[in-house]
């Protein structure tokens, strides 16, 4: 990619390889920042993820206004146009700003002679933009998610289902884990206001805090020594509910990026840790959090549906399996997820989460302690999954984390609070 001074293009190549060539956003947007200085690095993000986030009204907005779409070698065009009217919709970026720099994205992409085109159409947007955001507003677009996961939502969740889509189409809070072994969250905090930031303590987690307005861990006390680590509040209860001790052989299935391993190590330092990931790229994030936190642990490459080829025959006191799956809880987060996953892919994890689960059970000691977890709102993936597995496996048994008939603990995302997650805890009879 050649280098450009305008941002505006950039967005229109990251979005159009979300959804033309089916990339995900964290494999794109670093790439296509190099092209960006440091400090327009934010504004990249935050219009690549809006854009996602906000895909069907845009969509719906540019049908209006123009009498048929662009396709072929002007397809870029269609997403640049897409980033004028996010930037006029949903940022304080001033219209005229963000029509000059949206119009000079043509020259970037080579198409200076559509320049005429992309400010035609964002004029009329702005001559129309009333009635054509109450017509969004009545239009089954208005929910900013695919038919086929509305559906599942509503099937599943009839109570529920609108706080979920509500939930994901927000943009996510920033959490934080504090390192017990270098501070408390108190002395911690105070650091953090030390630095002329506010964050608000969870009562639940106890190592948990949100901040006030999202930045860079740069500016976060400590973070290069490891004393804190970005981590969701959901994800935070892993460690609650997995009870790692110190001297035991801990099992970490599905590791990377390595959020769950560090936690592990921090609430039991003198653990053995053997971390898995089937993604090699991936685990250098592994290798990286390990670092910055002072922490060890075996880490391998290896697919959890045959563990004889990355432990042998090693039995585990605590195996943690943080199952692929749809990632429908952390829509907020990756808004891509809308766009690249099908409704027959779910299927398909169901059956992957099943044989790992299969695979590794044999694997845990005799009274030891077995946690699913996944980043899913879907019961297939969840506690329709762990009843079929205690049906299939006469010698787990469930250990309730709520009052709930069903097998398992549910969380759906919410406003300032955690993502969407689902726990069930086993021990082996």
């Amino acid at each position: 990619m050649k280098k450009t001074t305008n941002l505006r293009s950039l967005v229109a190549i990251a979005v159009e390889r979300v959804i033309e060539q089916g990339q995900s956003l964290s494999t794109v947007l670093p790439v296509i920042q190099r092209e960006v200085a440091e400090k327009d690095a934010a504004l990249l993000q935050e219009l690549s993820y809006g854009v996602l986030r906000t895909l069907p009204q845009l969509e719906g907005i540019i049908g209006k206004l123009m009498a048929r779409p662009m396709t072929g070698k002007q397809r870029t065009i269609h997403f640049l146009i897409m980033v004028g009217l996010y930037q006029l919709i949903h940022t304080r970026i001033p219209a005229h700003a963000a029509l000059a720099e949206t119009v000079e994205g043509a020259v970037a992409l080579k198409r200076p002679q559509l320049k005429g085109v992309i400010n035609g159409v964002l004029r009329q947007f702005q001559r129309q933009q009333d009635e054509l955001l109450a017509q969004h507003e009545q239009s089954a677009q208005r929910y900013l998610h695919p038919k086929w996961l509305m559906n599942r939502l509503q099937q599943a969740w009839p109570e529920q289902w609108q706080s979920i889509i509500e939930a994901n189409n927000q943009r996510p809070p920033m959490w934080l884990r504090v390192n017990q072994q270098h501070h408390s969250r108190e002395d911690w905090l105070k650091l953090l206001q030390e630095s002329g930031k506010n964050a608000i303590a969870d009562e639940h987690a106890r190592h948990a805090v949100r901040l006030e307005t999202p930045c860079g861990v740069s500016q976060l006390p400590g973070f290069s020594e490891g004393w804190v680590t970005v981590q969701d509040l959901s994800a935070q209860r892993c460690a609650e509910f997995l009870e790692p001790q110190n001297g035991e052989s801990i099992l970490d299935l599905c590791a990377a990026p390595g959020g769950k391993t560090t936690h592990i190590l921090e609430a039991a330092p003198e653990a053995f840790v053997l971390a898995v990931d089937v993604d090699e790229k991936r685990l250098a994030r592994v290798h990286e959090n390990l670092k910055r936190l002072g922490q060890h642990a075996d880490v391998k490459a290896g697919d959890g549906r045959f563990p004889e080829q990355w432990c042998e025959a090693s039995q585990f006191d605590r195996i943690l399996l943080d199952a692929p799956c749809s990632a429908t809880g952390v829509i907020r987060r990756h808004p891509d997820i809308k766009w690249l996953r099908r409704d027959a892919d779910i299927a398909e994890l169901v059956k992957l989460q099943s044989e790992i689960f299969d695979a590794v059970w044999p694997r845990l000691k005799s009274g030891g302690t077995f946690l699913y977890a996944t980043c899913s709102v879907l019961p297939e993936e969840n506690h329709l999954q762990v009843a079929a597995f205690l049906q299939r496996h006469p010698d787990a048994q469930h250990v309730p984390l709520t009052d709930s008939a069903e097998p398992g603990l549910q969380i759906f995302p919410q406003h300032d609070s955690g993502d969407g997650f689902y726990y069930a805890k086993l021990i082996k009879r």
